[in-house]
């Protein structure tokens, strides 16, 4: 900040940029600790008081009524376009994983549970970094997480291009989706950038970069397997982190954050910036923080208080039916296209017979069909924009869990048409992908500031357990029983309906503390 835009702001506070950090419950060094609202002047009470309550004096405004204020512009164009490579850059290691399988079968003759349990990892070391990374960004920052997670997962992408063994494939890729657990913090930063009204419609574009990752994934594959094997598709698939790793530095980093971290110069510095890129006028008067009576910031725990239990759970459960369900479909659809005949007809099959050594490498038409089945998410994504608004958050995930079990009931019929198959199968996959896309907007918008990253990282975590528990349905039950692992996926739809309308919290329209 200039020594001008220092000046216009020395009334912060009231007694120069220490009381404001005291004011702010910060520290001159920044360290967060709980203000002792007795000890302040009569005056800094009343404005804390105020704060708080959300009443704020016409000479203040906080960092929700600046975000408000400035609106969506340039800023938060080049900040999609940023943070929306590290969901590229997800995307693109989640589809590996439909690539990779089959390959390493035909290369080192691995059975089928190999495979799986290298998929299983993946989603191991997601879920147990997920938690890790939100904590470590609600305490140091949204930006140093995502950068170290950007670097990380990157290097160890690289290495597992060049694993010797299972063994080291398996660790390796263990350890990339340790570093993928930090990519939600993406949507964390993002959702603190935009203004209440456009938040909803935003994040859920950005998924839009999910899709389009996944399809270059296949893309590349596509170009790249049949003369690099899937060694050269590892290491090229590191490019969009790469490419993050270098436009990070014009990453900001949260205001809020740094306003609830007693880093008020800061938060005014970005707020400013804002506002010049946006060509708004920037607020006038003192900042002040609604949240300010904070000293733990990013404890796991403090989900579970009692004004944030019930939604914490309720939540917990949706993202675990969420990735349950998604990911279920989509291990479902390569089981059902490969039935003889009617559907019924993978009943009581057993694939513990399935040669190891009989592989069969993908064909163009195979990529072919994983990149309809990855373009099938569009169609919720654009559901979703079109009713999150309209419904809100809570009603519209009940509302395309609804669909979903409508979609998935429907394989109850034993049919032999392939069309028909293929249909239901895109409907199930692109109505539980826009569910997905409702969680991400609702949960940045339901916790406060210094819960906000934690909060998505322990639903990201559930998410990937989710994750795990599934293939036992879509891979294993399937094959035992179509009709039992079809009505195991309508239960947990159901159960997760009601667990969305009974969420205490409409976050429609409401402003971020």
């Amino acid at each position: 900040m200039s020594r001008e835009d220092k000046g216009s702001y020395q009334g912060f506070g009231g007694a120069g940029s220490g009381e404001a950090r005291d004011f702010l419950g910060g520290s001159s060094s920044g360290t967060p600790y709980r203000s002792d609202l007795s000890s302040l002047d009569p005056g800094a009470q009343i404005e804390m008081s105020a704060a708080v309550s959300g009443v704020v004096p016409d000479d203040t405004f906080t960092v929700d009524q600046a975000v408000n204020a400035l609106g969506f512009g340039k800023f938060q164009v080049k900040l999609s376009l940023i943070t929306g490579l590290c969901w590229m850059a997800d995307s693109m290691e989640m589809m590996i994983l439909a690539i990779l399988g089959p390959a390493l079968h035909c290369d080192w003759h691995l059975s089928e549970w190999k495979q799986a349990f290298l998929t299983t990892a993946v989603f191991i070391g997601m879920m147990l970094s997920s938690a890790f990374w939100g904590n470590l960004s609600d305490k140091y920052g949204r930006k140093k997480s995502l950068r170290l997670a950007a670097v990380m997962l990157a290097y160890w992408g690289l290495l597992s291009a060049f694993a010797p063994t299972y063994n080291w494939i398996v660790l390796l890729r263990g350890l990339v989706g340790f570093a993928i657990g930090c990519v939600p913090q993406s949507v964390t930063l993002y959702a603190e950038f935009l203004p209440a009204h456009q938040r909803g419609k935003c994040v859920v574009l950005l998924d839009c970069f999910w899709a389009v990752g996944a399809c270059a994934e296949v893309i590349l594959a596509l170009w790249v397997m049949p003369t690099m094997g899937w060694t050269g598709l590892l290491a090229l698939s590191i490019i969009p982190l790469v490419l993050f790793v270098i436009v990070c530095q014009w990453l900001p980093e949260s205001a809020r954050f740094d306003a609830a971290s007693g880093e008020s110069e800061k938060a005014l510095a970005t707020l400013q910036k804002i506002a010049d890129e946006n060509g708004k006028p920037m607020l006038l008067g003192r900042l002040i923080v609604d949240d300010v009576a904070q000293m733990n910031r990013g404890r796991i725990k403090d989900l579970l208080v009692p004004d944030l239990k019930w939604t914490t759970l309720l939540l917990w459960f949706i993202w675990i039916s969420c990735a349950f369900c998604y990911y279920g479909v989509v291990l479902m659809t390569t089981e059902l296209f490969e039935a003889k005949g009617n559907l019924c007809a993978l009943s009581g099959m057993n694939s513990a017979f399935t040669c190891t050594a009989d592989c069969r490498p993908l064909s163009s038409d195979d990529y072919l069909d994983l990149l309809w089945t990855t373009l099938a998410e569009f169609p919720g994504i654009f559901f979703t924009i079109l009713v999150i608004e309209r419904l809100g958050r809570k009603t519209t995930m009940a509302l395309e869990f609804i669909i979903f079990v409508i979609a998935i009931v429907m394989l109850f019929i034993c049919t032999s048409n392939r069309t028909w198959l293929t249909f239901i199968l895109f409907m199930a996959r692109g109505i539980i992908s826009g569910v997905f896309q409702a969680a991400y907007v609702y949960t940045p918008e339901v916790y406060p500031t210094s819960l906000r990253a934690v909060g998505v990282g322990t639903c990201s975590g559930m998410a990937r357990f989710g994750a795990m528990l599934t293939p036992v349905v879509a891979q294993v039950l399937t094959r035992t029983s179509i009709h039992l692992a079809t009505a195991t996926y309508g239960i947990v739809a159901i159960l997760a309906i009601v667990a969305a309308l009974m969420l205490p919290i409409e976050t429609r329209g409401r402003a971020m503390t």
